[in-house]
């Protein structure tokens, strides 16, 4: 069996069939190159935690499937980095998004939600994607780098393009990869001219002072963290929408209890989570995952959406259940490669879904034709339509 049209199309049934059949299985990359799919929980935790599994490229057997190809200035990112150097450059930035840094962003995080809820007026339909769910993290993650407002609007269509190209236009993806290298070039040698009070003014300074980081890795930082921070994001927000709509008891629920909107960003997180793998790795030595050999150099591709609804796991797991224990999810990844951004995606989630539902009382899907991004590695939605109105005044209700 190839799986990988259907892992296109209902990612969570071929999961599951994989689970119960071939855990361990080899699929053809959207590159028709081979890669090796791991699919249950126990397998996908440990194997975000073995040494001998490594991010690092050049342990990459020629002929197997490598995931996106970057530039230098682009790759030499965290998730493409091992100890010494992840840890070094990691080290660097971790201090931007710890929980108490989050916890000072909460304010103006919820100001930009708000804004973003009075642009849409009273009531009324919208594409929930792109006038909120997609502004909201681009602002506050622009906002933290010092992104000036003229280019964020060309960097979600750039981002958009690379999380789901399209293999009939090759060019596109080539054409965004430019356009980001451009754009960061630009952007590095403004900073320099006019450092700024925001985190990409700091790198810099780090770079500039202390040598402790080259020039490819500086500009993949920003890249990724500006990436990363947008993608995850906006993908959770959505997903956890959709969720909450087409689940009304569970909306209710949550509506009744809004102090327990913390606990259920993380069984929204395990129920349909922003990512369907981990970022590739490449065995240095041969390897045994469930009971299969991956032979080294192999592309092996950790499914987080399957892990995370192994009812091994977590019983009855393809129902969302906002009472339920979700702690333990695989969702931003496990081990040192944890998503740095873990605690700003949450805080983003739960403060949009509050702001949402304290500001929209009826909320509903407008069209029930949704349509998921066709990408092996991301679960987003490329729009959500819903109509929503506050409640009426007690003057127009007796009017």
């Amino acid at each position: 069996m190839d799986p990988a049209d259907g892992l296109l199309n209902d990612p969570h049934d071929v999961y599951r069939r994989l689970r119960d059949t071939a855990p361990v299985h080899r699929i053809a990359g959207t590159d028709g190159n081979p890669a090796w799919v791991v699919t249950r929980y126990q397998d996908v935790r440990e194997a975000l935690t073995d040494p001998r599994l490594s991010v690092d490229k050049r342990h990459a057997k020629e002929g197997n499937y490598q995931g996106l190809s970057l530039p230098p200035a682009l790759d030499a990112n965290l998730l493409n980095m091992e100890a010494p150097d992840h840890t070094r450059i990691r080290r660097l930035v971790v201090r931007a998004f710890t929980p108490r840094r989050v916890e000072q962003l909460r304010v103006p995080i919820r100001e930009t939600a708000d804004r973003l809820l009075d642009a849409l007026g009273r009531h009324g339909t919208t594409d929930l994607i792109a006038s909120y769910a997609a502004p909201l993290p681009i602002t506050v993650i622009c906002d933290l780098l010092g992104v000036p407002d003229r280019h964020r609007r060309d960097f979600r269509v750039w981002t958009d393009t690379l999380l789901a190209p399209d293999p009939t236009r090759p060019q596109d993806a080539k054409g965004a990869v430019a356009a980001m290298l451009g754009f960061f070039g630009e952007l590095l040698a403004d900073k320099r001219k006019e450092p700024a009070d925001d985190l990409l003014s700091d790198l810099i300074a780090v770079r500039d002072e202390g040598d402790r980081l080259s020039e490819d890795e500086l500009m993949s930082l920003a890249f990724l963290i500006l990436f990363a921070g947008y993608e995850n994001t906006v993908q959770l927000i959505g997903n956890a929408v959709l969720a909450l709509l087409r689940h009304p008891e569970q909306l209710a629920a949550l509506r009744e209890r809004p102090a327990r909107l913390p606990a259920a960003v993380e069984e929204f997180s395990r129920y349909e989570g922003p990512a369907l793998l981990a970022i590739r790795r490449f065995p240095t030595e041969d390897v045994t995952i469930g009971g299969v050999t991956v032979p080294a150099g192999e592309t092996v591709l950790l499914s987080l959406a399957a892990a995370n609804r192994d009812p091994a796991r977590f019983p009855d797991p393809d129902r969302l259940d906002l009472s339920r224990d979700a702690s333990g999810h695989l969702a931003l990844g496990h081990g040192i490669h944890y998503c740095l951004g873990a605690p700003l995606a949450r805080a983003e989630t739960e403060i949009a879904l509050a702001a949402l539902l304290e500001r929209f009382p009826e909320l509903a899907l407008a069209d029930t034709d949704i349509r998921w991004r066709r990408s092996l590695r991301a679960r987003g939605l490329l729009s959500l339509p819903v109509s929503y109105s506050e409640k009426p005044s007690c003057s127009e209700k007796i009017s």
